[in-house]
């Protein structure tokens, strides 16, 4: 059974910092891009981060310079870490692993860590 899932969300205060932690679970492997997201009230989910299994990453021009994310493929397990973040960086954050192959996609997703930014 696949299973993702987050952890090390919580209130900060802007400026401050958190460490996002996905473990993944089942079939998941370093062959799935895997990636962050987030979704705030009322608005649509958005990509945040990811990382694909060579490694390379790609992230939202609102986090650039702020966000870091890494994947240790020996322990399965996906990291955001959110630097100097702002109230605007307030949301649900989901871990995501996808696979694009020619017959099938894979596409998991965890259940999600609120994150609050606020003072």
């Amino acid at each position: 059974q696949v299973q993702l899932a987050e952890s090390g969300g919580g209130l900060v205060q802007p400026g401050g910092s958190l460490r996002l932690s996905c473990a993944a679970s089942g079939s998941i492997d370093s062959r799935y891009t895997m990636g962050w997201y987030r979704q705030a009230p009322g608005k649509l989910r958005e990509l945040v981060a990811n990382v694909d299994s060579a490694g390379r990453t790609n992230y939202a021009d609102s986090v650039k310079g702020r966000f870091t994310i890494s994947r240790d493929n020996t322990k399965n397990a996906l990291y955001l870490q959110m630097n100097s973040l702002k109230p605007e960086d307030t949301a649900v954050y989901f871990c995501n692993a996808r696979r694009i192959m020619v017959l099938q996609n894979y596409n998991y997703w965890g259940q999600g860590t609120q994150v609050t930014v606020s003072s």
